[in-house]
């Protein structure tokens, strides 16, 4: 496909992660041969259904220029989600970059809830008990696994 624009002025490493239940944090890096003046704009929907929409909090870095991108009350839907990130320039045509993302597999889990040990002097050891991590996605907690590092005994 023929993409409009200047050669290397599309965004480069674009990541996001979600955390905090619904918070969703997204970042990049201005492309290499990107002009000085260029200002980056992302938009993403979260599915087809739902309109799309621009970031309203930009992270910004020290010469102004948008880098990043912070989301609050995000949900996890069933579909991928769409984002953009476009720019702009006096000096020339900026490449757009695009990605479909699935929600679940970038969200960073909370710890789990509520965690105890009761421990017993003899033999039989130590129960640990505990809850599972909140998600705003995740209906069946049966999904979960858990892994208990026992750092001295």
């Amino acid at each position: 496909p023929v993409f409009a624009g200047m050669k290397g002025s599309a965004i480069e490493n674009f990541s996001c992660v979600i955390y905090n239940i619904f918070l969703m944090n997204c970042t990049w890096q201005a492309g290499r041969d990107a002009p000085a003046d260029t200002q980056y704009f992302l938009y993403w929907q979260k599915s087809r259904d739902e309109e799309e929409m621009e970031c309203e909090l930009y992270i910004k870095d020290e010469n102004g220029r948008n880098m990043g991108c912070i989301f609050q009350n995000v949900s996890i839907g069933i579909e991928k989600a769409y984002f953009l990130v476009n720019g702009s320039s006096k000096d020339s045509l900026i490449q757009f970059y695009d990605e479909y993302i699935d929600l679940y597999k970038i969200e960073v889990l909370t710890a789990p809830l509520n965690v105890t040990a009761h421990c017993t002097r003899d033999s039989t050891g130590c129960i640990i008990t505990w809850h599972p991590p909140l998600t705003s996605h995740v209906e069946n907690t049966k999904c979960f696994q858990y892994e208990i590092s026992i750092q001295n005994k």
